[in-house]
């Protein structure tokens, strides 16, 4: 069993960065791709970025490619996005995802692939 817990969010001004970060505990972390998904007020969760377990592929949303970075390191059991050039529109609890997978397996994007997720972390950008 995978928990996940979530820190790094925050307010802060349309133009600015974050960084978001997920701890893992319970289970052998390189074992798991990580997802990360976040969901605005009246709004259905939405995929961000997902990283592969070895942390070699990355797969990012449309709409936050190019200013979203996916990383990982496994010796401390935590991902990480980094949040650039950050706009009103983003802002929404995010939410990291683990999901056990096969070394090398196709990255997902859709909720129902992830079985183990985080409590999530308010993240709020201004105009």
């Amino acid at each position: 069993q995978v928990q996940l817990i979530e820190s790094g969010g925050g307010l802060v001004q349309a133009g600015g960065s974050l960084r978001l970060s997920c701890a893992a505990s319970g289970g052998t972390f390189n074992r798991y791709d990580m997802g990360w998904f976040r969901q605005a007020p009246g709004k259905e969760r939405e995929f961000v970025a997902a990283i592969s377990r070895d942390g070699g592929r990355t797969l990012y949303a449309d709409s936050v490619a190019g200013r979203f970075t996916s990383s990982r390191d496994n010796a401390v059991n935590t991902v990480y996005v980094q949040m650039n050039s950050l706009k009103p529109e983003d802002t929404a609890v995010y939410y990291c995802a683990a999901r056990s997978a096969l070394y090398g397996s196709a990255l997902r994007s859709g909720r129902e692939d992830y079985g183990y997720w985080g409590q999530g972390t308010q993240v709020t950008v201004s105009s």
